[in-house]
């Protein structure tokens, strides 16, 4: 499991957009969104948070690990 802070996901087409982007890299992944605290879980899946942190900010969202 891994844990993001997306600081500029701010409505359903944003969460829409995260996920895709996560998906793309990993389409097995399963993604929680949570709008109100701007943060994604991603559970399941095979690749790695430090890849899908590069690929989420390549695609302009301003993600950040999240210990919690």
């Amino acid at each position: 499991m891994v844990r993001f802070v997306i600081e500029n996901m701010n409505c359903g087409g944003c969460a829409k957009g995260v996920t895709a982007t996560v998906r793309a890299v990993d389409p097995s992944a399963q993604v929680e969104v949570d709008l109100d605290r701007k943060a994604v879980t991603v559970i399941g899946g095979h690749v790695e948070g430090a890849a899908l942190t590069r690929a989420l900010q390549a695609a302009g969202w301003k993600a950040e690990h999240s210990a919690a």
